[in-house]
């Protein structure tokens, strides 16, 4: 792979297990009835990835405010793609295996958000001091 710089969002390791998540995902709904591509498939890729870019987006903001806010955005997509798999679960579109799976990787990136929105509002340096 080429030498590219690389910015302190993609160091961070919640936004590592996003990104494999969300490819776990995609793969998952690939399986789901054809007539949820453009609702429930479509919901379940949209807080993912909102949960990854909020991430991103946040780690560019110059004040600590601004930056836990984008982490608490991040946090909040996460919530809504639980609300996601528990409707697929109760449709009988992904198994429970899947569904634990998912529930134990959501957890896992909910406790690192919350680590570091508490870091992000405990700081007081600024822009760049991440990267």
């Amino acid at each position: 792979m080429a030498d590219f710089f690389e910015y302190g969002f993609e160091k961070l390791k919640v936004y590592q297990l996003i990104r494999l998540l969300r490819v776990d995902l995609k793969k998952l709904t690939l399986s789901f009835p054809v007539h949820e591509k453009y609702e429930l498939c479509s919901q379940i890729s949209r807080a993912a990835s909102s949960i990854a870019s909020n991430i991103a987006e946040g780690s560019g903001r110059s004040s600590k405010k601004d930056q836990a806010h984008f982490t608490n955005m991040a946090y909040s997509s996460s919530l809504e793609l639980i609300s996601h798999i528990n409707y697929a679960l109760d449709m009988d579109y992904m198994l429970e295996k899947d569904y634990l799976d998912i529930r134990f990787k959501l957890g896992e990136i909910n406790r690192l958000l919350v680590k570091l929105y508490k870091s992000q509002v405990n700081r007081k340096d600024g822009l760049g001091e991440n990267i």
